[in-house]
């Protein structure tokens, strides 16, 4: 039993990590459906509260059943690392295209839910599924616009460290470390090739030298996601690492000692890499503006305290053992 990926020689070298902002905006939807379950994000429920009140999203939700379909035309996998939500809708609204496919995807969806294929909502998808596609697409902009743009840069930060952290996994260890580290869920079977989530139901699904593209989210958790029939790109949703943080406060100030040795923006800076961070959104989690943070990012590796390094299409920062030397070490005041 279980969701079994099965890899050819060719899928092992095509095996890449994405970032959609799409899906994420997809699983905040999801999380307003049921939010008791995502105890993590209650501080975000509580500041989008009354942006979400003014969306109508009963016909993205009719179309989120527990167990079933999701339909694949709403949510295809990124076509590159590090899409931006205007390329990802573009390519949902282009589904209008082909209206018989589509009423087949929205169909198969709304059969998982109950009443839902009797619902006039659900009706009225059916009759014109090209109309359907567009107002979904819609939809999905105005979710994004009210609820994950505004943390974007947060949220971006978040999954851009998790690629990082498992690349190093993938490059120390291989694909069986990669793997095994991704969810508890998941198991790699070296013999068979063979990458499978353990589910009570059978599944299985030949990558064909498409590889497997893998996504971290900040609002799966606590589910891993395989999914995509053919001819989609297999793909695998992960919960990232660090979400218990990420909504929390701020650290407090720099220790003082450390703020007397390096001044307190370039101490406070340094404080706030406990994790990879570009420069967009260190200032966005210290509330400085961008060119002030690239002057003392500039200065903190010029000093050998921070490494630069290219992910997509950002640069990220991270401490050096000397950095972390001195954030450990130095005392509060």
């Amino acid at each position: 039993m279980g969701f079994h990926y099965r890899f050819a020689p060719a899928d092992l070298l095509r095996c890449r990590f994405a970032i959609s902002p799409r899906w994420e905006t997809a699983e905040a939807v999801r999380v307003l459906l049921l939010p008791r379950r995502h105890a993590y994000h209650l501080p975000w429920l509580s500041r989008i509260r009354s942006a979400a009140a003014g969306l109508d999203l009963r016909p993205l939700w009719l179309l989120m059943p527990a167990k079933g379909h999701n339909p694949d035309l709403l949510s295809p996998p990124p076509s590159g690392p590090s899409v931006t939500i205007e390329e990802e809708l573009a390519r949902v609204r282009a589904a209008a295209g082909d209206p018989e496919a589509a009423r087949e995807d929205l169909r198969r969806s709304l059969a998982c839910t109950p009443g839902a294929l009797e619902s006039a909502i659900g009706a009225r998808m059916l009759e014109d599924p090209a109309r359907a596609v567009q107002e979904l697409a819609d939809l999905y902009e105005r979710a994004w616009e009210a609820l994950v743009a505004p943390h974007w840069p947060r949220l971006r930060a978040l999954l851009e460290a998790d690629i990082l952290f498992h690349s190093r996994r993938l490059a120390a260890g291989g694909l069986e470390a990669l793997f095994e580290g991704l969810h508890p869920d998941l198991r790699w079977h070296g013999g068979s090739q063979t990458l499978t989530i353990e589910r009570p139901s059978h599944h299985d699904r030949e990558l064909g030298g498409q590889g497997l593209l893998l996504m971290p989210s900040a609002f799966v958790w606590p589910e891993v996601v395989g999914g995509y029939d053919p001819p989609w790109q297999p793909t695998l949703v992960y919960p990232a690492r660090g979400i218990g943080a990420l909504w929390t406060a701020a650290a407090g100030p720099a220790p003082q000692a450390l703020a007397g040795l390096l001044g307190r923006g370039r101490a406070e800076v340094l404080c706030a890499l406990h994790e990879p961070a570009s420069t967009t959104a260190l200032a966005h989690r210290l509330g400085l503006a961008p060119s002030t943070v690239s002057a003392h990012l500039k200065a903190l590796r010029a000093a050998g305290l921070l490494l630069a390094f290219r992910q997509g299409h950002q640069v990220l920062y991270e401490r050096t053992p000397l950095g972390i030397a001195l954030t450990s070490s130095a005392p509060q005041a």
